[in-house]
């Protein structure tokens, strides 16, 4: 017998890659439902082979759910997955809702999959499990193993994030204004605060008081909630004109000494990254040839002669997969190989 698995917000763009991905990893599932918004329902979306229609999560009952993927925004998720836990479906949430709850765990399987041990074994849990913003996971597959070798001490990012980041609205508005630029009129602005196409926005999310987006506070936050609360982060986050795919440039300083021979090993032993760093034309990676790949890549790994003990590296990764979809799946699978819950009644 396999699990019941739900899928709310199927009709997104990262639903429809969870619904994907299921399938392409043969997730233990007797039955997956696709679950949308009223104005939804009926709709159909892809499961591997099968065509599922969206139910209407207003009037869904989660009794005998084993797990619901959510993908349907904070706002749904604030009001939704606290009504669905209660029901005894483990809530595997991509919004930013939950991430910061102290009684939420925030998980990346790689980076701190032992959380989960403690946090099933609860009798009061919430049954939530928040996934980490698409930009910090990657961010942490690749940090993970460094920091457990020389202990970071601080890392300042800079992000080069992709607009399927911010949903198919965004997508669409790349793609009509690239038409724009040449064929027509180009289109006034609407989903982003100013062009993207052959342009680059320093501004993802919401302005903050200190000057900081809610993205870079985002980076910061997740990564000492999920790696070192020690570790000191400052970020750049910038939306670029690329359709999926997001990459960071990282400057990391660690305690102890660490060389980039060294740093290039451990990362090709490390669970979920990939190291393409030949110094040479094309010897890196880019978001399009990460598209549609499951791993971390690694590349440009260098010392940096400015700071002791200090490594630059870049980091790209398909923010669909890896920064949402894929990393909610693994957090499922994670729980099922630990042995940590038992199928719904």
């Amino acid at each position: 017998m396999g699990y019941r698995v739900a899928v709310v917000g199927a009709t997104g763009n990262v639903g429809r890659e969870m619904l994907s991905i299921l399938a392409e990893r043969g997730f233990p599932a007797d039955e997956v439902i696709a679950i949308a918004s009223s104005r939804s329902v009926g709709r159909e979306v892809t499961f591997g082979d099968k065509t599922l229609k969206c139910k209407d999560l207003q009037h869904f009952d989660f009794t005998g759910v084993d797990f619901a993927f959510m993908s349907a925004g904070g706002t749904i998720s604030e009001k939704w997955a606290p009504k669905i836990g209660a029901q005894g479906c483990i809530v595997i949430d991509n919004s930013s809702a939950w991430r910061y709850h102290q009684d939420v765990p925030l998980i990346v399987p790689e980076v701190n999959a032992h959380v989960l041990d403690s946090y099933m074994a609860k009798n009061d849990r919430m049954n939530i499990i928040a996934n980490p913003n698409c930009s910090t996971a990657q961010l942490v597959v690749a940090l993970k193993p460094l920091h457990d070798f020389a202990k970071i001490k601080r890392i300042v990012v800079s992000t080069y994030q992709s607009v399927s980041g911010s949903g198919k609205e965004a997508s669409d508005e790349l793609w009509n204004q690239t038409k724009g630029v040449f064929v027509t009129d180009l289109p006034t602005p609407s989903v982003f605060t100013k062009q993207i196409a052959f342009n680059v926005i320093p501004h993802i999310d919401v302005f903050m008081e200190d000057g900081y987006t809610k993205e870079e506070w985002k980076v910061l936050a997740e990564t000492k909630k999920m790696l070192d609360p020690k570790i000191k982060v400052t970020c750049t986050a910038v939306r670029v004109p690329v359709f999926v795919g997001h990459s960071e440039a990282v400057n990391i300083e660690f305690e102890n000494e660490i060389t980039a021979d060294e740093a290039r090993d451990i990362l090709r032993e490390a669970p979920g990254v990939a190291v393409i760093d030949s110094r040479e034309d094309g010897g890196y990676i880019t978001p399009v040839e990460a598209a549609g790949e499951d791993a971390t890549y690694v590349s440009r790994i260098r010392e940096d002669a400015t700071v002791e003990n200090g490594l630059n590296i870049w980091i790209v990764s398909d923010n669909l997969r890896k920064g949402a979809a894929l990393n909610t799946i693994q957090i499922a699978e994670c729980i099922i190989e630990r042995g940590l819950m038992e199928k719904a009644a």
